[in-house]
């Protein structure tokens, strides 16, 4: 049971330091400082477990922002050097594609034997036929030629509509094949992967450690345990994505035995309801020792690791958001790729934007405080800093406001 209005006898993590706690774990409690490159860099990284790959380019991806976010100094380069140059990041799959710490690639090994099952079996019926007999022949192709991308392979194989959805035979097994671990990305060419021979991507001191299950199964539980700060057994399975819900339920059971970790509640930012959770003892002391966070004012990805968990967002900020870009425009609420604003240890709003490279102009088309939230003159100079350095980073030099872009706050939903 993960919720209770009743006051077991259990300690009580108040809102306000649940949201200190969880807002430090994520990186965001302190103003950035940092070179934003190298080893710093890795850092970061490491202290959020991975950071989600995503296409859209509004601004900048997704992963450029998280990072930005966290160090004002970091450019795209520099993750480019630390994955491509320095070997120190892989990417694949946690609950989505994901830069990880290449130090973490020996639990992944699991994830590739569990999904070489269940990955080709859910293929045979979702792809076409046929990618099953192409591996021998997309193996060998690269072993041959070097890196390759799915536009290399499957010369003249049929692509009934040419979409994401309809893969020919030899790009699902270039597929298949970097899920269950054989090929491994070396780069991305714009943000087209480039998949090569994992032995001649992944250092040797990696590829060749095995984790065993048990060894990978706890690793994984204590170390999302340590980066979400307090969670259900649900929620640390679904963190790294690497182990079933019951292997998690199994683990908090016996760590919660043996004194390893304790139960509390967290107080939910809006109601009385508190959500039961597991923490390692010692939570509530560390969060009351934390100093607040920095006044400064930061724009958010969408897939900021803090915001991830649209559900713990709302239990712990009362901030209720969903990405509107598979929603219709006249159905969209806000618009196609919004952006939370983060202030201090609240998120205070949303912004719609998006850099006009050609013009040389990053394009504010509207800001939605929260409700409760004043847009100050004190404020509303934060976010036009925040902006001037956001468009500095997509690579233009100015700002341009639309006429109506300063919005009322919208009624509070639940959809």
């Amino acid at each position: 049971m993960n919720k209770t209005s009743f006051q077991p006898d259990l300690p009580l993590l108040p809102n306000a330091l649940g949201r200190r706690l969880f807002i430090a774990r994520h990186g965001l409690l302190q103003a950035p400082k940092g070179s934003g490159k190298g080893n710093d860099l890795l850092q970061v990284i490491e202290d959020l477990g991975f950071i989600q790959v995503d296409s859209i380019n509004t601004v900048a991806r997704a992963h450029h922002m998280i990072l930005f976010a966290r160090r004002s100094s970091y450019r795209e380069k520099n993750l480019k050097q630390l994955s491509e140059r320095d070997m120190q990041l892989f990417e694949h799959w946690t609950h989505d594609a994901s830069m990880i710490p290449t130090r973490f690639y020996p639990h992944w090994m699991l994830k590739f034997e569990r999904d070489a099952v269940t990955i080709r079996n859910r293929w045979r019926n979702w792809r076409r036929e046929g990618f099953e007999e192409k591996f021998d022949a997309v193996l060998k192709r690269i072993a041959d030629h070097g890196p390759t991308t799915s536009g290399d392979v499957g010369e003249g194989e049929a692509r009934k509509s040419g979409g994401w959805w309809d893969w020919h035979p030899s790009k699902t097994a270039l597929e298949y094949l970097w899920r269950s671990g054989q090929l491994s990305v070396c780069r991305r060419n714009g943000f087209q992967k480039v998949y090569d021979l994992t032995e001649r991507v992944i250092p040797d001191q990696y590829r060749t450690e095995r984790s065993d299950e048990a060894a990978t199964i706890d690793w994984a539980c204590h170390a999302a345990l340590t980066r979400l700060g307090f969670a259900t057994s649900g929620e640390i399975a679904a963190f790294f994505d690497l182990i079933t819900p019951q292997e998690a339920k199994d683990w908090c059971a016996r760590k919660l035995a043996s004194g390893q970790i304790i139960e509390v509640l967290i107080e939910d930012c809006k109601t009385t309801t508190h959500r039961r959770s597991f923490a390692f003892p010692g939570i509530l002391e560390d969060a009351a020792a934390l100093e607040p966070a920095t006044s400064r004012l930061r724009i958010l990805s969408p897939f900021d690791p803090m915001l991830r968990d649209r559900k713990r967002a709302e239990r712990l900020f009362g901030f209720h958001y969903r990405i509107e870009v598979f929603v219709p425009e006249p159905k969209r609420k806000y618009g196609y790729y919004v952006f939370p604003v983060l202030e201090g240890e609240h998120l205070v709003g949303r912004i719609d934007m998006k850099a006009f490279r050609a013009d040389d102009k990053l394009i504010v088309k509207a800001f939605w405080p929260e409700h409760g939230i004043k847009a100050s003159k004190s404020r509303l100079s934060k976010l036009d800093s925040e902006l001037n350095r956001m468009a500095r980073f997509s690579g233009v030099s100015e700002v341009a406001y639309a006429d109506d872009w300063l919005r009322e706050p919208m009624a509070r939903s639940s959809d």
